[in-house]
């Protein structure tokens, strides 16, 4: 590491937020009791805005709303109904929560592609729908979609992820389109693997598929086409998310933002 360089995961909220005054906004971060969606809410919180912390975790969420000052909803997204008890009012939407399934095509259980289609596609959609009035409204908002680079390219065995991401990226693209006349951006963050529980649970799968220990999976498998061979820290992809609620973000819009170490590069 060079000289001087702090660690994504030492810095203070303060640091990932610095130039974002989010001082009277309300946001609302789904997925947010572990990984990438804590960090957000954290991040969020830290620039001033009132976040909704959205988990179907009841634990997890009341602790990152605890942690955070924030208020908490047990919901699962794969619930329509539930949705609907969700807060409309919101200023800045972050549509994070996602599930994996590895299979081959022919093996993969159609319940559970449609469950990952509910939760990561449907969802989204539906949130969209409750949120954008109160945006219109208002004159300004924003939506961050954090996607992936699986929205971009495709792996094999992750149908129902790769789908849904696909699906998320053209969702976010009608939404700048007709978000644009109102002060509304919708963009994408699209991380490669990012050190989260799910992403944890992946290597030690590989791990045991491929008969090699974790460390090799991290740098042979799951990095082999990422020019940068680290896992990227939530606390990064947050930082990206924040960002594109700031001060000079508001000409950027419909775009899709990789962080993926160079691997859409080659």
């Amino acid at each position: 590491m060079t000289s001087g360089t702090t660690p994504a995961s030492d810095r203070t909220a303060s640091d990932r937020t610095a130039g974002v005054d989010l001082a009277g906004r309300t946001a609302l971060v789904t997925g947010a009791g572990s990984g990438i969606g804590r960090a957000c809410a954290a991040a969020l919180a830290a620039a001033g805005a009132r976040v909704h912390v959205v988990d179907m975790d009841a634990r997890a969420a009341v602790s990152v709303a605890e942690e955070i000052g924030g208020h908490s909803h047990v919901v699962d997204l794969a619930r329509a109904d539930l949705i609907e008890g969700l807060p409309a009012d919101i200023d800045i939407l972050v549509n994070n929560a996602g599930l994996q399934h590895v299979a081959p095509l022919t093996e993969f259980p159609p319940d559970r592609f449609e469950l990952i289609q509910r939760v990561m596609v449907h969802a989204p959609f539906l949130l969209l729908r409750r949120t954008l009035p109160h945006m219109r409204a208002r004159g300004w908002g924003r939506i961050v979609n954090i996607s992936s680079v699986h929205g971009l390219r495709a792996s094999a065995f992750k149908a129902g992820y790769v789908t849904a991401k696909h699906a998320l990226e053209g969702l976010s693209k009608v939404a700048a389109l007709e978000g644009a006349p109102h002060g509304i951006t919708s963009n994408c963050v699209n991380p490669g693997y990012v050190r989260t529980p799910l992403v944890e649970q992946q290597i030690a799968a590989q791990a045991s598929a491929h008969g090699i220990d974790p460390e090799r999976v991290v740098g042979e498998v799951m990095l082999s086409r990422s020019a940068i061979k680290r896992l990227i820290e939530p606390e990064e992809v947050a930082a990206v998310a924040v960002w594109l609620c700031g001060p000079h973000t508001g000409y950027l819009t419909g775009a899709s933002i990789p962080l993926d170490g160079g691997w859409t590069g080659a």
